[in-house]
């Protein structure tokens, strides 16, 4: 058996001989035990370094810097800026073939997605197909997944449309609202930029898969609730902005009760996909002059390149504080769609992907498209999974996108004038569907029944609440569940596994057999501040079940209380402080306090807080066999 954590020879020596098996003069054996290691006392700024890097630099993003010339070391630092630099080199006509077909057939999504998308932040058209050009491209210099497309999306535009009418009127102050959007935009990439250059990341992992789950599935359905509006061909100014379910569908059924069944028969366009059905469904309505009988249609989109939109952002003013709130959150919702995107694929396609230089890109892009007309952009689910079963190769596929974006905007927008507001819900309604994700939320169930909690809580609140609230409420299920965890850690008695010297759960494990007169409990958790009270009084709840199942039962007496630390990765002040009054509690009832294997920085804090003396240094063991080795004889002592 080896020793734990022992840093140098002389504390091996220290230890060793004490646990090897001896012979005393009466030819018997006698077992010694290993005691645990102390480790060596680190410099205390080491010590922080490492902590830090550990936090933060958990992916060494520094190690390909060592042993490095100083014109490679800025050739590879402008390489992880810009990874495109690095790729670029391998870059082939195969690669290409495969970038431009991907390029293409999302083109031929986004379009008519982009022109819907834009309606539901409340902005016109052609805000939507601007956020398909510039995006892309600075993310395809700067971006590190292959698979990812870019471009506005369902949640963030209906996140954003939400949470911008509730400062400004759309239809009253249309160019208030726009500067507002730009602002917004600015600040959501400020914020993602911000979280990747100071290496937090690991922020947005405090929204959990569940909620997320959830988040998406109510999302989903209030989008296409709302497009029901555009469906019916419903043009009543009176229709709901709210984004409930109980809203809209009373908004739904009152128009319905008011109006006629002119309309009805100019939605029969069939959609075999989106673009072809933008094409047919524009085509009809242009020869049938449809729009003259009642058809909402797109109306006139502006033709040309992105306008610049600096000088529309408010840098000043009580518009300024709102534009930042909105661009947080819409900006963390984008980051956590995108990442979850980014890393999907990159499982798949079994390449690493650096969560933080993807903030970074994402949120460059986003500044820059708040000065070119955009809004926020994010990886889209849909666009994302065609471009991955289009057989992308890299993010040129994203380039190939700009470019027919950018000539779809120069040539062939006064084509999409006629196109019916119809057809574009259809289409906003058929990419949603996707997020709901019902195989997901089962699994959540089976899994575990808190996590069903934040995804439902997340999915009722966005569908009879609003989105904001929604995500609010996903954000508090998953902030509780961290906490409760924190607080409230696991605790587990421990029996011996016949015929080994294991000891495991006894309730995971039913053959496992309790020793007589000692409790052994293990702690599943760390023992910090927030917990240590409960650690110390749930263990002294086992001893009293413990003490009435063995009263009852006739057994031996309760002697010795062994504390099983080897899931304790760390302990503070509370914690040992919590230890020293479960110390003298269990001395007025008697009972001696073994600890066994605890790690080396908790034995390091035990030793430091003098704990470890006022057990006695004997009391503290590698191994629970080896506590209960030195328990045994005492207890056949004890008359």
């Amino acid at each position: 058996m080896s020793s734990m954590g022992l840093p140098a020879t002389e504390n091996l020596l220290e230890t060793k001989e004490i646990n090897e098996r001896s012979f005393s003069s009466d030819g018997k054996a006698h077992h010694h035990i290993y005691k645990v290691g102390i480790p060596p006392k680190q410099n205390l700024f080491k010590e922080f370094k490492a902590t830090i890097k550990e936090a933060f630099f958990a992916d060494e993003p520094l190690r390909h810097f060592k042993d490095q010339t100083k014109l490679r070391k800025l050739v590879l630092g402008i390489e992880a800026i810009f990874p495109i630099l690095s790729w670029c080199r391998t870059y082939n006509l195969k690669k290409f073939r495969g970038d431009i077909i991907s390029g293409l057939t999302i083109a031929s999504l986004c379009i008519p997605q982009d022109i819907g998308y834009a309606k539901l932040a409340n902005l016109d058209p052609q805000y939507g197909l601007y956020s398909s050009f510039v995006p892309p491209l600075i993310y395809a210099i700067m971006g590190s997944s292959r698979d990812i497309a870019i471009g506005p999306v369902a949640v963030v535009s209906l996140l954003l449309g939400t949470l911008l009418s509730d400062e400004i009127d759309p239809t009253k102050h249309r160019e208030e609202y726009r500067r507002l959007a730009f602002t917004a935009t600015f600040f959501a990439g400020i914020t993602q930029a911000t979280l990747g250059i100071c290496r937090l990341g690991f922020l947005i992992d405090f929204l959990s898969h569940a909620a997320i789950v959830g988040f998406m599935g109510g999302a989903a359905i209030t989008i296409a609730l709302q497009q029901l509006k555009g469906f019916l061909g419903i043009k009543t100014k009176k229709f709901t902005k709210k984004t409930d379910i109980v809203s809209v569908m009373k908004s739904v059924f009152n128009t319905a009760h008011h109006g006629g069944k002119k309309n009805n028969k100019y939605f029969w366009v069939p959609a075999i996909a989106p673009l072809i059905s933008v094409v047919l469904s524009t085509f009809f309505v242009f020869i049938t002059r449809a729009d003259k009988h009642g058809v909402d249609i797109v109306g006139l989109i502006e033709r040309g390149i992105n306008p610049s939109s600096v000088d529309k952002i408010y840098f000043s003013g009580d518009y300024l504080s709102k534009g930042f709130k909105i661009g947080v959150v819409a900006g963390m919702v984008a980051l956590t769609e995108a990442v979850a995107i980014g890393r999907t694929f990159a499982t798949m396609k079994d390449y690493q992907l650096d969560g933080n230089k993807e903030m970074v890109a994402l949120g460059a892009m986003n500044v820059v498209g708040s000065m070119t007309s955009c809004y926020v952009a994010t990886g889209s689910f849909s666009r994302s999974a065609v471009n991955f079963m289009a057989g992308c190769q890299t993010a040129v596929s994203n380039i190939v996108m700009s470019i027919v974006v950018v000539l779809t905007l120069f040539f062939i927008t006064p084509l999409f004038q006629y196109t019916p507001n119809a057809i574009l819900a259809a289409i906003i309604i058929s990419a949603v569907i996707g997020l709901i994700d019902f195989e997901a939320a089962i699994l959540i169930w089976k899994i575990d029944k808190f996590d069903f909690i934040a995804c439902m809580g997340a999915f009722f609140g966005v569908v009879f609440i609003s989105v904001e609230i929604g995500l609010l409420i996903a954000v508090s299920i998953s902030f509780a569940k961290i906490l409760l965890q924190v607080t409230r850690p696991r605790t587990a008695t421990l029996g011996k596994i016949p015929r080994t010297s294991v000891y495991r759960n006894t309730q995971q494990y039913p053959e496992a057999t309790k020793i007589p007169g000692v409790l052994i409990v293990r702690v599943d958790s760390a023992i910090y501040f927030s917990n240590s009270n409960y650690v110390k009084e749930r263990i002294l709840r086992w001893l009293i079940d413990e003490e009435e199942q063995v009263k009852g039962d006739y057994q031996t007496k309760v002697q010795f209380l062994i504390v099983e630390m080897s899931p304790v990765t760390d302990i503070d002040t509370s914690g040992i402080h919590a230890l020293e009054e479960l110390y003298r509690s269990l001395q007025k009832k008697s009972i001696e306090l073994i600890l066994a294997n605890p790690g080396p920085v908790v034995i390091d804090k035990l030793y430091t807080s003098n704990f470890a003396n006022l057990i006695g240094e004997d009391k503290i063991f590698l191994t629970v066999a080896d506590a209960v080795a030195y328990c045994s004889p005492k207890m056949a002592e004890d008359p």
